[in-house]
């Protein structure tokens, strides 16, 4: 259409031409008449004979160049049409609402059936209107016909230049055109090279050292044997090479395609382990990690080494694979045994010495809606920094009423320097380049008392006895993460120990230390080891009172009475789990009765795991407590908490307290269908 109107305007320019030359012979005609009229009336019929030239010759030359033109635009919209009919790429052509106007011989082919008249939505469901390209854009989509994959892409195309040229398109005057580009081999061979990628993967004995030293010689090589040969025979049934590169550590390689059945079988090999007993007092366990989808494999061993580190920080005896940026889990249902040896302490206490000794202000943080071990860890970290004069703050919530006692007792204390109590916005404005902040009782940052302290310092340490997951606080210069431990009071005490300046602890200060650990173990029943009770000694001669300490944490009648009844109303379900609710929005420590609820539940006969359900304003929470055969931090998480394998919560926003309870119940019927619990 251009052309023809660039030939026309081009062939009416050449008559406009001849009609200006005629006007100026016709000038000098009328002007030479009036010397030679001879010649001025041969100039003037020249002219006129010139003009009659002209125009047959523009008639005759226009209908010409337009047949011509037509007829080779025709024969170039044939040979593109079958061009088009022709191409071994499938195509067609429909107008905006999909229905279908031509389509060429290889689309005929590929749908097998005639298309005349049918939309496009009705062959293929992931191509709908509101996935249609806007005019003069194009968008690609992946479709799947039969067993064959193709790439569509898809160009709207508008009929007229004037509506491109303006930007305003009539839906009438719109095209699609659609192109399959068939990728079905290609996708094959993606495939076959993802399946033959090597996988990289960890295994560590747990508890090598605390297993073999109750055994005698002889039974100790056998065990190492028969554990050796489990592992040696499991990893050939994957195709996996596999070393040992350490007394008590495996490297293994294998195909990626192979990862589907370690994880179907859901690392049955932690089990097997396990199951080995020639006399052992304790169980052999094993943690496994497995790293895939990183650029190359030192990443790929890097990420199996990460995920070692989230094994180990839960407790071990789980598999832990790390898949690019997502996580996943498997085991976990032993209790992890408690380390004998202090050494770590040891280093962790004077690697904590050295650093708090670099820096001029120290901020002691805990978690939201702190418990009796988040402040009483927090006040042993205090108590250790104002011994080399630092100025020292606890960021945390003093009116909670679960700390109350112990607030009460610092402000009561008349020994007590200045109140080391502060808000998050005072935190927040004290701080500078030479803070530090050590956080206790917590190692993951949204739960902290104030998320947006620990973006603005650099130096952060993280003392914690709950089991890690992949959501940490990545930045930490020293993380000291031991879920064998009772509670952060006792790691905190056996630091307190190892510090060669020995600080000296105030009573309330020891106090508050000992009823971390006595709210924790719940008195002294879980998770209560040996080094709980030696931490226990230490606090009682650094003059720790129990019966303080038991006056300080008794309840009201009121809260006795609201206890007895979340108790009453429990639910079971499956005949081992109770479920019972709770409205906290007017009861002051709502969450601390809910907690205690659930410790309480564990003492009916038959009772697996007890979930208590808080309602505090517009957020839930959920306490989840166990003996020691259920892992209720494996619940717990699926709800985006955490905790322990006996001890466990989690918080949710935007559900309501039916909705929760729903939840649960779904998903503790899922995982028992599973076998996970």
């Amino acid at each position: 259409m251009k052309q023809n109107k660039k030939v026309s305007t081009q062939i009416k320019f050449s008559l406009w031409l001849s009609i200006i030359m005629v006007a100026a012979f016709l000038m000098v005609g009328f002007s030479v008449m009036t010397i030679r009229p001879f010649f001025g009336y041969m100039t003037i019929a020249g002219a006129f004979v010139f003009l009659i030239a002209a125009v047959v010759h523009y008639e005759y030359f226009e209908k010409l160049a337009t047949a011509e033109l037509l007829a080779a635009g025709f024969e170039q919209g044939q040979i593109q049409k079958d061009l088009l009919k022709e191409l071994p790429v499938p195509y067609i052509l429909t107008d905006d609402e999909g229905l279908v106007i031509w389509y060429n011989n290889s689309f005929a082919e590929m749908a097998g059936e005639k298309t005349e008249k049918k939309n496009i939505t009705q062959m293929f469901a992931s191509l709908y209107k509101k996935v249609f390209p806007k005019p003069g854009s194009t968008k690609e989509f992946c479709i799947t016909m039969e067993d064959r994959k193709f790439r569509v892409e898809c160009k709207s195309v508008c009929m007229t230049e004037e509506e491109k040229e303006k930007g305003e398109t009539d839906p009438d005057n719109v095209l699609l055109a659609f192109y399959f580009f068939d990728e079905t081999q290609l996708m094959e061979y993606r495939e076959e090279s993802k399946s033959k990628r090597m996988v990289a993967g960890l295994i560590y004995i747990d508890n090598y050292e605390e297993v073999l030293e109750n055994m005698e010689e002889v039974r100790q090589s056998l065990l190492l044997a028969l554990v050796e040969r489990k592992v040696i025979r499991y990893m050939q049934g994957l195709d996996a090479i596999v070393k040992k590169f350490e007394k008590d550590k495996f490297l293994f390689v294998f195909e990626e395609k192979n990862l589907q059945k370690l994880m179907e079988s859901k690392f049955s090999l932690l089990d097997e382990v396990r199951m080995i007993n020639i006399g052992n007092e304790l169980s052999m366990t094993l943690s496994i990690s497995v790293g895939v989808n990183a650029p190359t494999y030192v990443d790929t061993y890097e990420s199996a080494r990460i995920a070692m580190d989230l094994a180990l920080g839960r407790g071990g005896d789980q598999a832990v694979v790390k898949d690019g940026d997502s996580i996943s889990y498997y085991g976990g249902k032993t209790q992890k045994v408690e380390k004998s040896t202090r050494v770590k302490a040891r280093v962790k206490a004077h690697a904590l010495r050295e650093i708090i000794m670099t820096h001029d202000k120290i901020f002691i943080m805990g978690h939201k809606l702190p418990d009796a071990d988040a402040v009483g860890a927090a006040l042993g970290i205090y108590r250790l920094a104002r011994t080399f004069d630092k100025k020292t703050y606890i960021v945390m919530d003093k009116d909670c009423a679960a700390i109350r006692p112990i607030v009460e007792g610092m402000i009561n204390d008349s020994g007590a320097e200045d109140f080391p109590f502060i808000t998050n916005e005072q935190a927040l404005s004290l701080r500078d380049a030479s803070s530090m902040l050590i956080i206790v009782d917590v190692n993951l940052p949204a739960m902290t008392e104030c998320p947006e302290l620990i973006k603005q310092i650099e130096t952060i340490v993280v003392l914690d006895h709950h089991r890690q997951n992949n959501d940490t606080i990545k930045k930490a210069v020293v993380s000291y993460v031991e879920p064998y431990a009772s509670s952060s009071c006792e790691m905190v005490a056996e630091i307190l120990q190892y510090i060669p300046d020995k600080p000296k602890l105030r009573p309330i200060e020891a106090d508050a230390l000992y009823s971390g650990i006595l709210v924790d173990t719940d008195n002294f029943v879980v998770k209560a080891g040996v080094r709980t009770f030696e931490a226990a000694a230490y606090l009682r001669r650094a003059g720790a009172d129990v019966t303080r300490v038991r006056k300080m944490f008794r309840e009201d009648m009121e809260n006795c009475k609201i206890r007895a009844d979340i108790i009453n109303r429990a639910e079971l379900f499956y005949d081992e789990f109770a479920i019972s609710t709770f409205d906290g929005r007017n009861v002051d420590g709502a969450t601390v009765i809910g907690a205690k609820a659930a410790n309480a539940l564990l003492d009916v006969q038959g009772i697996r795991g007890s979930f208590v359900i808080t309602e505090i304003s517009s957020c839930i929470y959920v306490s989840a407590r166990s003996i020691d055969d259920l892992n209720v931090q494996i619940i717990m998480e699926k709800f985006g908490g955490g905790g322990h394998l006996t001890v466990a919560a989690a918080q949710l926003k935007d559900k309501t307290m039916d909705e929760v309870v729903n939840d649960l119940k779904n998903l503790l019927a899922s995982m028992k269908k599973e076998g996970d619990i």
